[in-house]
C-alpha cells in the first residue's frame, strides 16, 4: 500500500471513532437529560468519575504545543527545558485540588453551569460576567486556530498530505463531533485523546532510540558535540530568567485558566475528585516530561543545526517521527499530537460556547422573565457551537499573521484576567465587585500592551507584570469599594 495511505488511515479512523463516540454519547445523553440540556451540554450533569475527569482535564492542558514546540525547544536547548517542564506536575494539583474543590461545592449551592456563572454570583455583578464573556470568546479562539494550524501543519510534515486536506480530515470533524457530543462526549472522547498521546509518545521514543543507536550512543554524542545541553543554564540557552518565566506561565498561574476549572464543576464525588488529582498528576508529568525528552533524544538523528530543519524548531518532532518510524507507525504516532490539538479545540470551543448562549444569551432571557424552551436552547447552544467552530476552521485556512502574535499571549492572557478573581473570590471574603472589575479589566490591559511593546522587569516575561497589576487592582478595588453582601459570603466561607 501506497506510503502516504499508510501514514493517513489511523488518523482517519481515530477521527471517524471521535464522531462515532460522541454521536452515540449524545443519543444516549438525551435518553436521560433528568437535569436538563444545559446542564447535561455544558457540564455532562456533575457525574464525571475520576479517571474521565483526570483525563480531560490532562488532554485539555495538553496542546499541539506539548507534542511540537516544546520538544523543539528541548532538542535546542537539552536537560534545562526538561527540569523547567517538571512544574507542570503541579496543573492538576493546583486546578483541581487547591481551587477545584471549593469550586465544585460553591457551584452545587448555587447551582453554577459555567464558571462564569460563579463569578457572576461572588461578585454580584453582571459587567464582570459580560467581561469575562468577551475575553474567554476572544482568547479562546486565538488558541484555537493556533491549535487547528498547528495541528494541519504537523499531519501536513508527516504524511506528505496538503495542509488542507489535514485541516478537513481532522478539523471539521473535531467541530461536528464537539457540537453533537456537548461536554460528556467531549470528556470522553478526551480520555480517548490522552490515551492516545501517551502511546504515540511511547511509540516515538522507541523509534528515536532506535534510530539513534540507544540511549547511551546518543548522549554520547551529545556530550561530545554539544555538551551545554546537559547542563541546567545550557551554557546561556536557558538563563534563570526563563525559568522563572516558565514556572509562572505553565506552572503557578495555570490555576486561572477557565477551561481547567470548569473541569471542577463537572466531576461526580470527592472521591472521584482525589482519584482525578493523583492519576492526572501522574499523567500530565509523564506526558510533558516524556515529550520534552524526546525532544533531547531527537539529538541522535537530527544533529544538524536549525538551518537545515526549516530554521524552526517546530519542525523537529514532524522529521523525528518521519525519519524514525515507518509510515504505519508514523500514522499511529502522529495520532498522539493530533488529538492534543484536537482535545484542546473542543474543549474551548465548548467553554467559549456556553459563554455565549449560557452566560449570555440564556441569562438575560431569565433576567426579563422569558422562559426558553429546553428544545431552543438545545439548538441555539449547537448552532452556535458550529458557526464558531466552522469560523475559526474558516480562518486557519489561511490564518494571518496576528492570530500567530495573539496566541502567544493567549495563556497569560486568561492567566492575568482570571487568577486572583478566582482565587481570592473563593478564600478572601473582603473581594469584591469593584475590586474583580479592575483586576481583571487592569491585568489584561496591562499584560497586553507589555507583550505588544515587549515590555520586561528583569528579562522576566509580561505575565509578571500582568498578575502583579491584576492583584494590586484587586487588593485596592475591594477595599474601596462596597462591601459584599453577608447571605453572599455564607455560602463562600
Amino acid at each position: 500500500m501506497n506510503g502516504k495511505i499508510l501514514a493517513l488511515l489511523p488518523v482517519f479512523i481515530f477521527m471517524v471513532s471521535m464522531l462515532a463516540v460522541s454521536v452515540i454519547l449524545r443519543k444516549s445523553a438525551a435518553k436521560k437529560e433528568s437535569q436538563g440540556f444545559v446542564k447535561e451540554y455544558f457540564i455532562g450533569s456533575r457525574s464525571l468519575g475520576g479517571f474521565v475527569l483526570a483525563m480531560t482535564t490532562v488532554a485539555t492542558y495538553s496542546s499541539v504545543s506539548s507534542f511540537v514546540g516544546g520538544p523543539g525547544q528541548a532538542w535546542s536547548i537539552g536537560f534545562g527545558w526538561i527540569y523547567m517542564s517538571v512544574v507542570q506536575v503541579t496543573a492538576l494539583f493546583l486546578v483541581l485540588g487547591v481551587l477545584g474543590k471549593k469550586m465544585a461545592i460553591v457551584g452545587r449551592k448555587i447551582d453554577a453551569v459555567t464558571v462564569i456563572d460563579v463569578i457572576r454570583h461572588r461578585y454580584q455583578s453582571d459587567a464582570i460576567a459580560g467581561i469575562s464573556a468577551v475575553i474567554i470568546v476572544v482568547f479562546f479562539s486565538a488558541t484555537m486556530v493556533a491549535q487547528f494550524v498547528g495541528g494541519a501543519k504537523l499531519f501536513e510534515a508527516v504524511t506528505g498530505y496538503s495542509y488542507l486536506t489535514g485541516l478537513v480530515v481532522f478539523g471539521l470533524v473535531v467541530v461536528i463531533y464537539t457540537t453533537v457530543g456537548g461536554f460528556r462526549g467531549v470528556a470522553i472522547t478526551d480520555t480517548l485523546c490522552a490515551i492516545a498521546m501517551l502511546a504515540g509518545m511511547v511509540l516515538l521514543m522507541a523509534g528515536v532510540l532506535k534510530q539513534g543507536g540507544g540511549y547511551e550512543q546518543i548522549m554520547t554524542n551529545i556530550a561530545a558535540n554539544k555538551p551545554e545541553m546537559l547542563e541546567p543554564f545550557s551554557g546561556g540557552n536557558m538563563p534563570l530568567t526563563l525559568y522563572i518565566s516558565q514556572w509562572m506561565l505553565v506552572g503557578i498561574f495555570t490555576i486561572g485558566l477557565p477551561q481547567s476549572v470548569v473541569r471542577s464543576l463537572s466531576y461526580k464525588d470527592t472521591k472521584s475528585l482525589h482519584h482525578a488529582i493523583i492519576l492526572g498528576t501522574i499523567v500530565v508529568g509523564a506526558m510533558n516530561i516524556g515529550m520534552n525528552f524526546i525532544g533531547v533524544l531527537s539529538q541522535g538523528i537530527l544533529p544538524e543545526s536549525l538551518d537545515a530543519y526549516g530554521n524552526s524548531v517546530d519542525n523537529i518532532i514532524p522529521l523525528a517521527i518521519a525519519r524514525s518510524l515507518s509510515p504505519l507507525l508514523a500514522g499511529i504516532t502522529i495520532i498522539g499530537p493530533i488529538a492534543a490539538s484536537i482535545s484542546t479545540i473542543s474543549s474551548l470551543l465548548l467553554s467559549a460556547t456556553s459563554s455565549i448562549i449560557k452566560d449570555v444569551y440564556l441569562y438575560e432571557k431569565e433576567k426579563r422573565g422569558a422562559a426558553v424552551p429546553e428544545s431552543r436552547a438545545k439548538t441555539f447552544s449547537q448552532l452556535c457551537n458550529l458557526v464558531l467552530g466552522l469560523g475559526i476552521f474558516a480562518i486557519s485556512i489561511n490564518p494571518p499573521d496576528v492570530i500567530w502574535k495573539l496566541n502567544m499571549f493567549a495563556f497569560g492572557g486568561l492567566e492575568s484576567a482570571f487568577v486572583w478573581v478566582f482565587l481570592m473570590g473563593m478564600f478572601w471574603k473582603k473581594a469584591n465587585k469593584t475590586g474583580a472589575v479592575w483586576s481583571m479589566v487592569l491585568g489584561t490591559l496591562v499584560y497586553c500592551v507589555t507583550m505588544i511593546f515587549g515590555f520586561k522587569i528583569a528579562g522576566i516575561h509580561q505575565i509578571l507584570i500582568g498578575v502583579i497589576a491584576s492583584l494590586a487592582a484587586m487588593i485596592a478595588g475591594s477595599l474601596l469599594g462596597k462591601k459584599t453582601d453577608e447571605k453572599i459570603l455564607d455560602i463562600y466561607f
